[in-house]
């Protein structure tokens, strides 16, 4: 199985918590059959991240160690590109071929290059973020974790 990691999946492995541990139960992304994908956007909005909280060199190292685990997959591809502007325009209510049926969801751009990563790849989307669920069984297959204490 293929699995995309989204950013907030990645910041709670870095966390020693419950819903990492509930991750590893039910999904297993780093079991040997398995593969952890994670987005050259992820990496940018991580290292933002690191920027923006002074992160120490022990926390980078935790990072850096972590997505040796993973595929960093890029997004410079004409498929990714071509399947971000479907999605967006899918979202956005204004997709002929395909209407969303709801009202429209303003999605952020990053979340959108991973659900057209996530889409392309035919993985499951491992996130706790609800903006994806509009694309759920149409474009990707979300699986929606919820925060535990």
């Amino acid at each position: 199985m293929k699995y995309v990691l989204d950013t907030n999946i990645v910041l709670i492995y870095l966390k020693n918590n419950t819903t990492k541990d509930h991750i590893e139960q039910v999904f297993s992304p780093f079991k040997s059959s398995n593969i952890p994908i994670v987005s050259v956007v992820t990496l940018g909005e991580i290292e933002s991240i690191a920027l923006r909280n002074n992160w120490g060199e022990k926390r980078i190292g935790a990072v850096l160690k972590f997505l040796d685990k993973c595929v960093i997959a890029d997004i410079n591809s004409k498929d990714i590109i071509k399947k971000y502007g479907e999605i967006d325009a899918f979202s956005q209510g204004k997709l002929k071929f395909n209407p969303l049926g709801n009202s429209s969801r303003n999605m952020g751009k990053s979340d959108l290059w991973i659900a057209a990563l996530a889409s392309l790849v035919d993985a499951q989307l491992l996130t706790t973020d609800k903006d994806f669920s509009h694309l759920d069984k149409t474009y990707l297959n979300l699986n929606l974790i919820e925060l535990m204490k």
